[in-house]
């Protein structure tokens, strides 16, 4: 890796002008309660017991709706889930799956919305601290997942196979709509592997997409790499937000130990992709 994990901290934390990412363990965004990792092991070499600004600006868009939770199809787990006389036209729901979630804000977040995906899918490093956190989350905020969604977390490795992942969809040949990369750029030497797995999990048609956000700490070459490695392999992925721009803060929900001024800084901090499979 081009740079230690010690590094990335210290340059967002030294980007933002803060002593901490957030005041303590305990996230507080609109419905959602939600932790990070403790600090040890796995979860803190893989940064996971940090919440980073491209998770806060993600849940911003999302709550925003301009990252869309609608499209075209819905999930045999939510079909089976409900009674069929109560079961609302779930053939216009996403289904959507978080790569290194950490705490998993900007998927959760998804799946409150009024008309939510029909399936999210939190996962992360297979380590016991990591996913003990994941899976605690998950089911802290249960009660504020929206009628029709369903929510699980699964342990997953990047490059590996996705089959078990794929499983959970409503067609596993075709996969989802909707990944979620959120601040995971910054490892570098992990490009080729993510990506084999975005291609594994990316369903082929038009309309699926893969929202792509990092930190301006992240280095620009180390985002171009990883821009390049996709394009070669048949993904378009087009800057949205550069970083550095003065748009406020316009996410209404409450974000505890943030006001709106800092949640502006955090919006700033970060640059923002969108994919999709290239024609």
């Amino acid at each position: 890796m081009s740079e230690s994990y010690e590094d990335i901290f210290n340059d967002a934390l030294s980007f933002i002008g803060e002593s901490k990412v957030l005041d303590d363990s305990e996230i507080s965004y609109g419905p959602l309660r939600l932790t990070v990792a403790p600090k040890e092991g796995k979860a803190n070499t893989l940064l996971a017991d940090h919440l980073f600004s491209p998770s806060l600006f993600l849940a911003e868009r999302i709550e925003r709706a301009l990252i869309p939770v609608q499209g075209r199809r819905g999930s045999a787990l939510t079909t089976i889930s409900l009674k069929s006389s109560d079961e609302p036209p779930f053939a216009h729901y996403l289904e959507v799956v978080e790569l290194g979630a950490g705490c998993a804000l900007p998927s959760l977040l998804m799946s409150t919305s009024a008309q939510p995906p029909s399936l999210v899918v939190v996962t992360d490093y297979p380590d016991d601290v990591i996913m003990k956190n994941l899976k605690e989350n998950v089911n802290r905020n249960r009660s504020h997942v929206s009628y029709g969604c369903i929510t699980c977390c699964q342990g997953y490795e990047w490059g590996t196979d996705a089959h078990s992942l794929l499983s959970l969809t409503g067609s596993e040949i075709m996969g989802y709509d909707v990944v979620i990369l959120s601040d995971l750029l910054h490892f570098h030497n992990s490009h080729n592997v993510l990506i084999t797995s975005l291609k594994s999990l990316l369903r082929k048609t038009a309309d699926s997409r893969v929202y792509i956000a990092a930190g301006r700490y992240t280095s620009p070459n180390v985002c171009d790499n990883f821009m390049k490695i996709a394009n070669s392999e048949g993904l378009c992925i087009e800057e949205q937000v550069s970083g550095g721009q003065e748009e406020p803060w316009l996410g209404t929900m409450e974000v505890a130990n943030f006001d709106k001024q800092a949640l502006s800084v955090r919006k700033a901090a970060c640059r923002f992709w969108i994919g999709r499979w290239a024609a």
